[in-house]
């Protein structure tokens, strides 16, 4: 947050790390995926104007953080699957707001072919967002 706008000249690398960090569980209290969703929300804060190129990568490793916190079987107690699950819905309802509504556009289909609850409910928020 201290960088500002000006985060948006290291974003090509700040993506690739951040997309790393979110595709590995760190253990039962999860603090390294929920470190990196929060930098990621500070990082389309502040870099909105730059976000709706970046769309599907990101779009895509929401949507696959989602599913991986649902289906996990781990240690993760239910509090820490819940901030997961929050702080990734957070930044899909971010990146819908500054991609002017392209977001609920593409999970409409992710949405109507979903049979999981949790993830139905989470897609859902970002829907009815406004």
């Amino acid at each position: 947050s201290r960088l500002g706008i000006h985060v948006s000249r290291h974003l090509k690398r700040l993506e690739r790390v951040m997309l790393g960090y979110l595709e590995v569980c760190d253990g039962p209290q999860e603090e390294a995926r929920l470190a990196t969703l929060e930098t990621l929300r500070c990082t389309i804060e502040h870099a909105w104007p730059r976000m709706p190129c970046r769309l599907p990568v990101l779009l895509r490793a929401l949507l696959r953080v989602l599913w991986d916190v649902h289906t996990e079987r781990g240690p993760t107690p239910e509090p820490v699957r819940t901030a997961l699950l929050q702080a990734a819905t957070d930044c899909l309802v971010l990146l819908d707001r500054c991609s002017e509504g392209q977001v609920k556009v593409l999970l409409e289909g992710v949405y109507e072919s979903c049979e999981e609850g949790r993830v139905r409910d989470c897609i859902r928020r970002v829907r009815e967002d406004t």
